[in-house]
């Protein structure tokens, strides 16, 4: 029985070709050897399994060739290529920094790097995960690094770039390996089940492709994972989803058809179904985000190509697009964006998803009233009635009966609340725009008391204590309580004070907290129309001389005899 090997190792890529996903990667090396241009020393960047320590491999098996293809391609049968792949060869050296990164590692390497190959043209280093070398090895590879024998080639491979220091960086030529795509990787899997006389559905590798998050190693490895569950060496949609635990699309289109049908006990039940199945409300709210999205997404024909999912799927997301309004999507893209910001820290979960759908279900109305507002005509006042009618006796167990409201809607008029009075409640004189009490005859009974700068600083002063206990933001109340009676002080003829600062910072922090202290300071003078104004002074402030020269220097400058007798008798301060 043969040893199982992965896929990921069993179907490496062995030319330029072959490599997935990475044209721009290949097409600049092949350039270089076509054209030998080759850097003294490369730096391969970008994120896991997407084929640096691949294309590292490829491109020192490829210069050491003895026999390179018209293409400029490995022949793969020359002895130098056929030692490189039983591993055997004496050309190429691979390194691990994450295990190796030590100054005494560096300088071993750097001891042979002075012996030129016995065989073969170049000699090629091959450093892994080069991040994790320490400062010291680094600045022991330095020079080597910079000025190498010209039969050596560094090659550099990291998953993070911003981890190496500057003048490594400016030593090498850099290669950023970008995220492989669902459709490249989809399409590779399909290649290697087809090899292996596996039967695969089209919608299964998207998934895994779609679950490895751009990186290949990651696909192969769910797929050796499903082939490995699937006895009947057959993949299937199901399969995939059952396997990996992954939450079915088909959830987020019933979902979001029940939110479009207004039906909040159906959008409910698949949310609990969903938790049943163990899966975690926050998964699901992420994914219920990203399904809006690509709903949205569809919208425009133009922004379809931004799914990365079937053509299938893309038809489905189309359909349901159609259905929902741009102003639906966009708003319930919020809710579920605010939800997931909001989720961990809430105290019950669920009960906030649930919320969010209820809200979500609920967008439709909303919507349709704010592009339609129906507004309710104000009632009219009822006809005073005659002293001489008898008043009706109500009892307790009856309730008073009530004025008859219009149904009709009439459509442009105000908006307006009527309240009620309560027969306990103590009323209130009304207030008019003067600051004057409308007097039951029409009259008007002034309430506006005049008051003094004496008076003013006095409920300043007791406004001071209520403003440094003020709940939110202590901190700034605290110093604002304690600026309010640094500042000048000023009453004009109209009711206004002002509050004059020399600081721009205690003039900011006052002017924070203006309307408190104004309505403040109105209810305590018995005055409505006082208004508060918060200024800034700007006061040049007088330079203070602290040495003793420079004490003398302005004696001088004050006293022309002083400046003459200095002159003249060439006087200094003694320090």
């Amino acid at each position: 029985m043969e040893n199982f090997v992965v896929s990921a190792r069993k179907y490496r890529p062995a030319t330029f070709d072959t490599v997935v996903g990475q044209s721009h990667i290949t097409t600049t090396l092949k350039n270089a050897i076509k054209s030998n241009q080759l850097a003294q020393a490369f730096l391969f960047c970008g994120p896991r399994g997407v084929g640096k320590t691949t294309c590292a491999r490829i491109l020192a098996k490829t210069i050491n060739c003895l026999t390179p293809t018209d293409d400029f391609e490995a022949c793969g049968t020359c002895e130098s290529c056929v030692s490189f792949q039983k591993q055997g060869s004496m050309n190429v050296y691979e390194l691990d920094a994450a295990s190796s990164n030590s100054v005494d590692d560096i300088r071993n390497l750097v001891d042979q790097v002075r012996y030129p190959p016995q065989t073969g043209k170049r000699k090629v280093y091959i450093i892994d995960e080069v991040h994790m070398l320490s400062n010291a090895a680094f600045n022991a590879f330095l020079k080597t690094l910079e000025e190498p024998p010209e039969y050596v080639i560094f090659i550099l491979a990291t998953t993070e770039k911003h981890k190496i220091i500057p003048t490594i960086l400016s030593r090498c030529q850099i290669f950023d390996f970008k995220r492989i795509e669902v459709r490249d990787m989809s399409g590779h899997l399909a290649n290697i089940a087809q090899k292996e006389d596996i039967e695969a559905e089209q919608d299964a590798l998207d998934l895994i492709a779609q679950k490895a998050d751009g990186g290949l190693r990651d696909a192969l490895s769910l797929f050796d994972l499903i082939t490995t569950f699937s006895a009947d060496r057959k993949i299937t949609y199901q399969s995939v989803v059952k396997n990996l635990h992954i939450l079915d699309h088909d959830y987020y289109f019933k979902i979001t058809d029940a939110l479009l049908a207004q039906d909040t006990p159906l959008a409910l039940l698949y949310f609990d179904e969903i938790l049943r199945k163990g899966f975690d409300g926050h998964i699901f709210i992420s994914g219920l985000g990203a399904h809006l999205r690509n709903v949205m997404m569809c919208k425009d024909p133009s922004t379809v190509k931004l799914l990365e999912t079937s053509e299938k799927v893309k038809q489905r997301f189309a359909e349901q697009a159609q259905t929902a309004s741009a102003s639906f999507l966009l708003s319930a893209l919020n809710l579920a964006s605010e939800c997931d910001l909001h989720y961990k820290s809430s105290k019950n979960p669920r009960f906030y998803v649930e919320l969010t759908l209820m809200k979500m279900a609920n967008l439709a109305q909303v919507i349709k009233w704010a592009e339609n507002p129906v507004a309710v005509p104000a009632p009219q006042a009822a006809p005073e009635k005659k002293k001489s009618e008898p008043q009706p006796s109500v009892s307790q167990n009856n309730a008073p009966p009530t004025e008859e409201v219009p149904t009709q809607m009439i459509q442009g008029a105000k908006l307006e609340r009527v309240e009620k009075e309560n027969p306990k409640t103590p009323i209130l004189p009304k207030v008019n725009v003067n600051g004057q009490v409308a007097a039951g005859n029409g009259a008007a009974q002034s309430i506006n008391k005049p008051f003094t700068k004496q008076d003013v600083q006095s409920a300043l002063n007791e406004f001071k204590t209520v403003l440094r206990n003020f709940p939110q933001d202590r901190d700034k109340a605290r110093k604002a309580s304690e600026y309010l009676l640094g500042g000048k002080v000023e009453v004009k003829e109209d009711f206004t004070v002002e509050f004059t600062f020399d600081d721009e910072a205690k003039t900011e922090l006052i002017d924070f907290y203006r309307e408190k202290i104004e309505r403040n300071l109105r209810n305590r003078l018995e005055n409505q129309t006082l208004r508060l104004a918060v200024l800034y002074e700007y006061v040049e402030k007088k330079k203070k001389y602290y040495t003793p020269y420079e004490q003398f220097q302005y004696l001088k400058e004050k006293h022309q005899q002083l400046n003459d007798l200095s002159d003249r008798f060439g006087l200094e301060v003694d320090l």
